[in-house]
Parts: structure tokens; C-alpha cells; sequence
């Protein structure tokens, strides 16, 4: 006899976790198995033994490190392919530990962490036979890291997607997010750790800054002068909605972009949930009396697991000195107004961070001429959250689409 099945399965809807971090990371991973960053099989099975946020990093890191043991093997074996594979999917992991970790105070163990993520990624292009290579970026004194990935090691001249990270996100991820989808349709993909990101970050302690344009045109002043690129794009995700822009009202270089999703206002997600008294005495300059209220806040231990995370990158002393900087990321209309550059924005439904942020920065760069297509993801095409995280192949042929319309291949 058949058995019938009353309704259909919540897992979606539900979620994988009763902790919305936990889920939303979760989609996150499963979401790069599109691009073979992640696997299906691993992903449940790791999960299957998280019951708390307190096992996420212990249960990533021993899938992790089993995978990247799998790529030693099969790269000493001469597997390279399958080696790059294993290590692709390790740095996936790893990044996951490395998430894990940024909500608590075990530094060390979050360094150790973040160096096993990074070798693993470093695995990756050297596996590539020459198609990815090392490109550092001069800023400032120093260099930034850079990869140029292309589809192979000709050295033919090619479209190249400038890919902007956002606040927390591994480099690796951003294989799923922009830069697999570039290589299988014959553009190159440039990826970069700016101040504050990642290497910049865990390794020379360096913090984020708002004007993002003092990063992106020396990426572009190297990209130039290069002769396997031509044409240059820009793809930004998450808080790359805000900084890419940005820098766009004074980097006019690029040919398109496409940001995932649009961002005005990057404190809004920072100050939508505290009081009245305190959005008061943080406009009004109270540092004591705002200290005093966040030191009692943080005393849940969900809000400082999550302000841990997100306050690492920026530089300040104190809880005043923290949301006083975040309010410097912000797109004044005069920054809008200076935008060139056609846009492509990302609008899921249910946007946790930056809701209604997309049409209205789409609607302020139409209000001063210049072009801003929207691109609407529903729950209907299990396609919703942040950065669409389980509609990443949806998102990628949607996006490479628009781009490939604006940005034509020269002739040769």
C-alpha cells in the first residue's frame, strides 16, 4: 500500500536549524556544491552531528581536515584535478571552522584555523597547471594578495570579472559566488583580500576602510596593464553592494557591474535593533551612557557571539568607536550621483541584513540618469535570503547573462 504524504517537506521553510546562523550558514555551504566547492553528502553528514553553535567549528574542522588529507593523497598521487577538487572543498570547510571561531575569544585556534583554510586555497591554484596565478596588487606601501583565475595557461587576452568580497566571507567562496561561472564562459576571474579581508585581516591585523575607491583602482591600475585582460566587470557580494558602488563614483573603468545585493547604508543592519535611548545618545555623541547600555546587551550571549564576528575588521576602543565607524559606510546621494557605471542589483526576498536596500539604490541611480537594472529572486524559486545562498547557480546564469549583453567579447 502507498503511504500519502499530507504536506510537503519544511526544510526549507523551517530551516536545518532553530539557530538562524546556523541555518543560514548552512545554506551557505550546500549552496557551493553548485560549483563543486562543497559536497551534498558532506555537508549533511557534518551537520547531522551539530546539535549547537558550540559544535559547528569542532564537527567542520574534522571534515575538513579528512579532505584535505584526501588532496595530499591524490596530489602526491598526480591526481591534479581531483587534488584541486579535495582542496577547494577543504578551504570550504576550513572556512566554516573559521566561522566558527570569530564568535569567541580563542584567537589562537582561530589563526591556526584560518592558516589551514589558506593552504588549502593556495593548493588550489597551484593545482590549476598554470591557469591561476599569484598577481599581488601595490597599495600603500605594501601589497595586497591577488589571483588572477583564467580558464587556462595561453595567456589569451580576455573578459576579466573583478571580484569584491564582502565583510566575513572566505576567498574561496567566492569560487561559487562569481568566479567559476567567469571561467566556464571564458572570462578570467580576479579575486583580492582588501584591507581588512581575510589574509588582510587574520595575518597583518589590518582593518576595513569606507573608501573602498583607495582599493579597487590599484586593482584595476595592475589589471591594465596586463595582456591576457582586456574588458573589465565588477562583481561585489554582501558588503561589496556598499563598497563597490562607492568606489565606483570614482573608478570609471569598469564596463559593468554587479552588485549582490545593493547596499546604501551599511549601519542600518548595525542599529535597527538597539533602543531609542541608545540610536539617541550615539547620535548626540553620549559615549559613557552608550558604552554603559551595550555592556548590559552584550551580556546575551547570541548578540555577543554575533558583534564579535562583525566588529573584528573595523577599527575602534569601544562600543561607541565601533558604530561610529560603521556609520561612515553610507552612499550619499553626491557619491550616487558620480556612478557611471550600468549596475546590476541583486533583491531577494527576505534580505535579512539590508531589506528595501536594493530598490532604493537601484531608485537613486535611476533619479541622477544613470542605469540600475533590478534582479528580483523569490522563495518560490527557493532563491530568497542574503546573497541567495541555495539559487547560486540561478544567480550565476542570470547575472553572467546581463554582463555578457553589456560586455561582448572584442574581436580578436
Amino acid at each position: 500500500m502507498v503511504a500519502l504524504v499530507s504536506h510537503g517537506n519544511k526544510v526549507i521553510s523551517a530551516g536545518f536549524f532553530r539557530d538562524d546562523e546556523l541555518d543560514f550558514a548552512t545554506r551557505g555551504v550546500l549552496g557551493r556544491a553548485v560549483r563543486g566547492a562543497s559536497e551534498v553528502g558532506e555537508v549533511l553528514a557534518t551537520i547531522a552531528r551539530v546539535g549547537r553553535a558550540a559544535d559547528w567549528a569542532r564537527e567542520w574542522e574534522r571534515t575538513a581536515a579528512r579532505v584535505q588529507e584526501e588532496a595530499v593523497k591524490a596530489r602526491e598521487a598526480g591526481h591534479l584535478v581531483s587534488a584541486g577538487s579535495h582542496y577547494l572543498r577543504a578551504a570550504t570547510y576550513w572556512a566554516c571552522v573559521v566561522d566558527g571561531l570569530s564568535t569567541g575569544d580563542d584567537t589562537v585556534a582561530l589563526t591556526e584555523a584560518f592558516k589551514s583554510h589558506r593552504e588549502c586555497w593556495e593548493a588550489v591554484v597551484d593545482c590549476s597547471d598554470g591557469a591561476f596565478l599569484r598577481v599581488p596588487v601595490p597599495y600603500e606601501g605594501t601589497e595586497l594578495p591577488g589571483y588572477l583565475l583564467r580558464p587556462d595557461a595561453s595567456g589569451t587576452s580576455r573578459r576579466t570579472l573583478v571580484i569584491t568580497n564582502g565583510s566575513d566571507g572566505a576567498l574561496s567562496d567566492l569560487w561559487t559566488s562569481a568566479a567559476a561561472g567567469a571561467l566556464a564562459r571564458g572570462w578570467n576571474a580576479f579575486l583580492y583580500d582588501g584591507p581588512g579581508q581575510q589574509s588582510m585581516l587574520f595575518d597583518r591585523e589590518t582593518c576595513f576602510r569606507h573608501d573602498w575607491e583607495a582599493v579597487l583602482t590599484p586593482v584595476v591600475d595592475t589589471l591594465v596593464e596586463r595582456p591576457d585582460v582586456v574588458e573589465l566587470a565588477g562583481y561585489g557580494i554582501s558588503q561589496a553592494g556598499y563598497w563597490l558602488p562607492r568606489a565606483l563614483a570614482f573608478e570609471h573603468r569598469l564596463a559593468a557591474a554587479v552588485l549582490d545585493p545593493g547596499v546604501v547604508d551599511v549601519s542600518a543592519s548595525w542599529t535597527r535593533s538597539l533602543s531609542k535611548g541608545m540610536r539617541t545618545a550615539l547620535e548626540h555623541g553620549e559615549r559613557d551612557a552608550f558604552n554603559r547600555d551595550m555592556g548590559l546587551a552584550v551580556r546575551l550571549p547570541g548578540l555577543r557571539r554575533t558583534l564579535t564576528l562583525r566588529a573584528r575588521p573595523y577599527s575602534h576602543e569601544d562600543w561607541y568607536d565601533l558604530f561610529k565607524a560603521v556609520e561612515k559606510y553610507r552612499l550619499e546621494e553626491e557619491t550616487v550621483a558620480a556612478i557611471s557605471t550600468p549596475l546590476l542589483i541583486t533583491d531577494p526576498d527576505d534580505e535579512q541584513f539590508w531589506p528595501g536596500q536594493s530598490s532604493r539604490l537601484a531608485e537613486l541611480v535611476r533619479g541622477r540618469g544613470g542605469r540600475a537594472d533590478l534582479l528580483r529572486f523569490t522563495v518560490e524559486e527557493g532563491a530568497n535570503e542574503h546573497v541567495q545562498p541555495m539559487g547560486r547557480l540561478l544567480t550565476e546564469n542570470r547575472m553572467f547573462d546581463w554582463l555578457e549583453e553589456l560586455v561582448p567579447p572584442r574581436p580578436a
